[in-house]
């Protein structure tokens, strides 16, 4: 099956006068029509440019050294405006972390949700109207309130608009940046089903980025675990939470309580996450790793498939020498 999005060896850093960060070193995911991938990984691992980089919304800050974003087979870096405004909201959309950001002040959160649907989808003013109201009740928003600004919502509230303005047009590939961070258990799990039923109804693919493993458990089928700018460990979630191989994912693992299981203290992860500005030479974790061999102080582990649905970065599992 043709591959709907394909990012291959992309590096990012973010440049200021004072500093440079490498927010992606090398980073590379795949992702089939009608799939769902977990991109999970401590807060600067890159989940987040990694989605502003498939969209090309990188901040002016952002620069692109290497690397492709391909959907349907076409560079997205290399778009033009035009060809970016027609993919944006349409064939690919995203649900940002931050809804007090990405929600204009100074429109209704229904005018919003109606912009999207007249510009894509060429709806007259009534039917976008009507199409709005639908979306707001089915993130639990009562459609009267379509007439009201953001400033009179709750932050849970402005993230559902987010959501409802993100899966309007049902888009092919739907990116979802820490969605329901903001929200309560009930509707959290709510949005959740919505989701699910996107994908079986439209059979729209999702890039799920987020910190909690148990959403990754419920509504992905692939994993990939970041960590310094890289993907260092890639598989469906069966094969990776079932048998974690990296030290970094069993850490993440580790960290979470097991009802079955009498425990004091949850296993943690020593040390401190990479710094961008100061990136350590070779594996990146080496210095937080109780694996840790001479090899993986100087060289970068390459991919080793370990079985056709899973893949890990680190020397224990290779006898040959890193790139």
């Amino acid at each position: 099956m043709e591959n709907l999005l394909e990012i291959k060896n992309l590096r990012v850093v973010y440049k200021t006068e004072r500093a440079t960060g490498q927010a992606l070193n090398g980073m590379s995911i795949t992702l089939k029509p009608g799939e769902s991938l977990g991109l999970v990984g401590e807060a600067g691992a890159g989940k987040t440019t990694t989605a502003l980089s498939i969209l090309n919304l990188l901040p002016r800050a952002g620069h692109i050294l290497e690397g492709e974003v391909l959907f349907h087979g076409k560079n997205v870096l290399k778009m033009s405006k035009k060809e970016l405004q027609n993919m944006r909201g349409h064939q690919i959309s995203m649900i940002f972390q931050n809804p007090l950001t990405s929600l204009n002040p100074v429109f209704t959160v229904g005018e919003q949700i109606e912009m999207v649907l007249r510009h894509h989808l060429h709806m007259k003013p009534k039917q976008a109207e009507e199409r709005a109201k639908e979306l707001l009740e089915s993130v639990g928003i009562p459609a009267y309130r379509l007439h009201e600004y953001p400033v009179q919502f709750s932050g849970g509230m402005r993230q559902r608009v987010g959501i409802a303005a993100g899966i309007a047009c049902n888009p092919e590939l739907l990116i979802a940046d820490e969605p329901t961070t903001a929200l309560d258990v009930t509707i959290q799990a709510q949005i959740l089903e919505l989701m699910k039923l996107l994908q079986e109804q439209h059979k729209t693919s999702l890039l799920m980025i987020t910190h909690n493993l148990g959403i990754i458990s419920e509504l992905c089928e692939n994993v990939a675990v970041m960590y310094a700018g890289r993907v260092i460990e890639y598989g469906s979630v069966e094969e990776v939470f079932a048998h974690p191989s990296h030290p970094y994912t069993r850490g993440l693992l580790g960290a979470l309580p097991d009802m079955e299981k009498n425990q004091e203290r949850l296993t943690s992860i020593p040390g401190t996450v990479a710094d961008a500005q100061n990136l350590p030479e070779g594996c990146r974790f080496h210095p937080r790793c109780e694996h840790c061999m001479e090899q993986c102080r100087s060289k970068q582990p390459y991919p080793i498939a370990l079985n056709h649905r899973h893949m890990v970065e680190c020397f224990m599992y290779e006898g040959g020498d890193g790139q």
